[in-house]
């Protein structure tokens, strides 16, 4: 069993990365991992003053790069179009809810269907199989890099990783109700980190 570093499959559904291999100093090549989208989840939760919302997006095609035990590159892409609220279970208002998110005070999904993740620096975390994976995240047509630590093994031919993502909305322009642009928004505040929890599976 070995252990590599992990991450792909955030929050999307068409693949962008066919990454070329890549030799190390032993002439081995890196070999492609292939999301299987069916076997991963994408789970979002956002919070306010007055609650929190959760709820799942679904993965499109994604890959990740792995040299020996040293993960080189990867991406993946998630289907915004999926997005769903799983704690409302009033049909009526969950659709309101999701109506909004869809929306251009949000993530204006009719206009950005896919967020987009691609991995630019692997570092060792803390302990085996943790890491610290850099990237570009893209929502909303906006690309900003994100660092965030992820756990990962390979057994078997398969890759599995699990990573907790937060992410600052208003770096990709979802400003609404934050208290950062509208000071005197009281118990409307709607906190600008969100929280991406993150299960991926992959395969050769």
């Amino acid at each position: 069993m070995k252990t590599v570093n992990f991450f792909a499959s955030v929050l999307a559904a068409v693949c962008i990365l066919t990454a070329p291999a890549m030799a190390d100093n032993s002439g081995k090549k890196a070999v492609s991992y292939k999301v299987d989208a069916a076997k991963s989840s994408l789970k979002w939760n956002a919070k306010k003053v007055t609650g929190e919302h959760s709820g799942t997006i679904a993965l499109g095609n994604g890959s990740i790069m792995v040299d020996g035990a040293k993960l080189t590159g990867g991406s993946f892409e998630a289907d915004m179009k999926s997005m769903a609220c799983t704690d409302i279970t009033d049909a009526g208002y969950n659709a309101k809810l999701m109506g909004h998110l869809q929306g251009d005070d949000f993530f204006s999904i009719a206009k950005h269907p896919k967020a987009m993740f691609k991995i630019t620096k692997v570092a060792p975390g803390t302990g085996a199989g943790n890491f610290n994976v850099t990237g570009d995240m893209t929502i909303k047509g906006i690309t900003k890099p994100i660092t965030f630590p992820a756990t990962v093994k390979v057994v078997g031919g398969v890759a599995t990783a699990t990573a907790q993502i937060v992410i600052d909305r208003t770096a990709f322009d979802i400003k609404y109700n934050s208290k950062k642009f509208f000071e005197a928004i009281g118990d409307k505040m709607i906190y600008d980190d969100f929280t991406l929890d993150l299960v991926l599976t992959a395969s050769k």
